[in-house]
């Protein structure tokens, strides 16, 4: 028997809020405009879950553009602006978030600006508050584990005390990587079949999440 979960660690993007369909369709536009025109379906493959970095260090290794200037500009406000618009939490997360009565935090591949905004966006920035973690405090991003060991540390839990909710596979393979149990949220864009795995238990409506903890 492992420890009793302690500490639940949601991802942001895909599991608290419903960013990455709009995110994809920014990703296909942007990819296009740089030359690297790619389907949803790759980016799904390539991008997903991980930090904006290493979507950013791709594109300029492929195209062997120095597109940064555009990215922090013209790109980011085209995704900005359609959180603005269209953004809302996934379906079934605050029923979710009303029945947990465990300890929570999030730790995201966002930065810390785009985590707070999209959770601000829709509501959900006051469950959070200061407990929330980003690639950005890590060397290394998803799929390796160092963002959940870090809010694991910063939380004052054991690793096998907490249970990490993720859509990727990056996410998945991270929170495998650091010891934690994984409840994978396979109505995303990632296939649940692709999250099975050890240690996981694979769920598709937000709602039954409490009776997975």
């Amino acid at each position: 028997m492992g420890e009793p979960t302690q500490l639940i660690i949601f991802d942001c993007d895909g599991v608290l809020v419903d960013s990455e369909r709009l995110a994809i369709r920014i990703d296909a536009r942007v990819l296009a405009d740089v030359g690297w025109p790619m389907p949803e379906e790759e980016i799904v493959e390539r991008f997903v879950g991980k930090p904006d970095a290493h979507m950013l260090a791709e594109v300029e290794r492929h195209t062997g553009k120095d597109v940064r200037e555009a990215w922090y500009t013209t790109y980011s406000a085209m995704y900005r602006a359609a959180f603005e618009e269209e953004l809302t939490p996934v379906p079934g997360i605050v029923e979710a978030l009303d029945a947990i009565d465990l300890a929570t935090c999030v730790a995201s591949s966002g930065t810390h600006e785009r985590i707070r905004f999209t959770l601000g966006l829709t509501g959900l920035i006051d469950r959070f508050d200061d407990r929330i973690y980003s690639a950005q405090d890590v060397e290394r991003g998803k799929p390796f584990p160092d963002l959940f060991l870090h809010a694991a540390e910063q939380m004052g839990e054991s690793v096998r005390a907490c249970v990490v909710v993720e859509d990727s596979v990056a996410g998945v393979e991270a929170a495998r990587a650091a010891g934690m149990r994984v409840l994978a949220y396979g109505a995303g864009v990632t296939p649940g079949a692709k999250l099975e795995g050890p240690n996981t238990t694979v769920f598709t409506n937000m709602t039954h999440l409490p009776s997975l903890l």
